[in-house]
């Protein structure tokens, strides 16, 4: 990489260690810490969410599946876009009332409270389960920064790794959701910005569609939707849709919103946003094949990175560059921050020290990120594991367990505490069960892990049902908060 292009890259690092520093005396309590105060504008909202949806995976490993096995591997695209619309419109409202009316500031707290379990299990299983997840998922975050490093300043894997991660330990240790959340808009919008431009250009140079065209036929990639597999190959891919209504990450952003009108506007934003830059991504994909016969430095997964060099003024490839460095960063710090929460304020706070202060809890929280930080990065190290692999199995991990509950606790009246924990054990094990047994190769394990927790859930239900009056008023009175808020003009 040129040094204008190193310049603009370092330049934006140093924009986001700023904006964590601008937070750091703004967290006053674990509620700032951790949700911002419940008092998110539209656009941070929407666009927060998405950048940390997407992650390193939509503009480093989506873009490899697709130039590696050709356009039957959009189907894992469309399950995502049905996904990210149904998590909008069916769970973002209810669960920002929800959480509101029982002080919930974490998802194993808002299960806890919702269902009304007296022996703290389904909190603290849930806490286990963010933690265990969201610290391999943390780590392909800085597996794609290691690659991103590596390819741009030339500097080894592990180091790459090292650099990547400790930039983002350091805003997110100083800002916390604050930070996170005002540098994802940033993140988001430049995100957006580089899956248009870049492929537009790219495009034109390998000669349009005969040019791709020509170029997987030489590669021996079907540019068919068809998978080899068939039907339940397409069933595999979109069955990624389904992880939304588990992912902590995403519905926390939810929860922070400001009121529910501007949640209803942010539901737009993001619908469109998710749309354009998936499209962008597949794009990105098909385009490599035909810039690049074989895969640059033999990975399939930098291909959009050394398309931006290709086609890319320097200053500006600094710019693009960085929307790649957004994208992973966007997601991990969300996931840092989310499992401090389970440490902090699911374990911390409600177990070990209940009387503790705001403060004392707000510095226990930024050591949980330095150390989860520190076992994500011991995890990254291994620079043969691939983005999409380790996100499969975070990804699916949370659907299977959390998906579930989420949406009974908000559509289900009569739904009991142990029913929840049920069927969240169940999902977990059916999900690494299958897995380990290599069934991965046929389905993807978050859809058997998913049904496996829905129908335990229900067959649970129809011997024990909620009876606890409290419980039952405020469900309904949720109900009636969130439709008359559909009403209003």
């Amino acid at each position: 990489m040129t040094e204008p292009t190193i310049i603009t890259f370092v330049a934006y690092l140093v924009l986001l260690l700023g904006i964590g520093f601008y937070f750091y005396r703004r967290n006053e309590s674990i509620e700032e810490y951790l949700l911002g105060g419940r008092r998110m504008g539209a656009w941070v909202t929407a666009l927060s969410a998405q950048a940390s949806d997407m992650s390193g995976w939509l503009l480093m490993a989506l873009p490899g599946a697709i130039y590696a096995s050709g356009l039957a591997d959009a189907w894992m695209a469309v399950g995502l876009f049905i996904g990210t619309a149904l998590n909008w419109v069916l769970v973002s409202g209810r669960l920002r009332v929800y959480t509101h009316k029982t002080d919930s500031i974490t998802l194993p707290s808002f299960f806890e409270e919702r269902f009304g379990d007296p022996t703290g299990l389904l909190r603290t299983v849930s806490a286990i389960v963010i933690l265990v997840f969201f610290t391999v998922y943390a780590s392909s975050g800085i597996v794609a920064a290691g690659k991103l490093f590596e390819a741009t300043i030339g500097v080894p894997y592990v180091w790459a790794a090292v650099i990547g991660g400790a930039i983002i330990i350091a805003y997110t240790f100083m800002g916390g959701f604050l930070a996170v959340c005002w540098t994802d808009l940033l993140q988001g919008s430049l995100m957006v910005l580089a899956l248009v431009v870049v492929p537009l250009i790219a495009y034109a140079q390998v000669g349009g569609a005969d040019g791709i065209h020509q170029a997987m036929t030489g590669k021996d990639v079907s540019l068919s939707l068809l998978p080899s597999g068939g039907g339940l190959t397409i069933v595999s891919l979109m069955a990624w849709g389904l992880g939304y209504f588990g992912q902590p990450h995403i519905l926390v952003r939810f929860m922070s919103a400001g009121s529910l009108t501007k949640l209803s506007r942010s539901r737009v934003i993001a619908i469109v946003w998710v749309f354009i830059s998936l499209a962008g991504a597949v794009s990105i994909g098909l385009i490599g094949a035909g810039m690049f016969p074989t895969a640059p430095d033999g990975d399939p997964e930098k291909v959009f990175i050394y398309m931006i060099g290709e086609v890319m003024h320097p200053w500006l490839a600094g710019i693009m560059l960085s929307a790649i460095l957004s994208a992973i960063m966007s997601t991990i710090d969300s996931q840092l921050l989310v499992s401090s929460s389970a440490l902090t304020e699911d374990f911390y706070q409600k177990v070990i020290k209940r009387d503790a202060g705001q403060r004392e809890v707000v510095w226990v929280g930024r050591m949980c990120v330095i150390a989860i930080s520190i076992v994500a990065l011991l995890l990254a190290l291994r620079p043969n594991d691939t983005i999409l692999g380790i996100v499969a199995h975070s990804w699916g991990g949370f659907g299977a367990a959390f998906g579930p509950l989420v949406l009974f606790a908000l559509f289900s009246r009569r739904t009991t505490w142990q029913a929840a924990l049920a069927g969240m054990v169940t999902g977990t094990v059916v999900l690494i069960v299958w897995r380990q047994a290599g069934l991965n190769t046929l389905l993807y394990e978050l859809a058997p892990g998913f049904v496996a927790n829905c129908l335990v859930i229900a067959a649970v239900n129809i011997f024990l049902q909620q009876d606890n009056p409290e419980l039952l008023r405020r469900f309904d009175d949720v109900i009636r908060e969130t439709r008359a808020s559909r009403r209003k003009p």
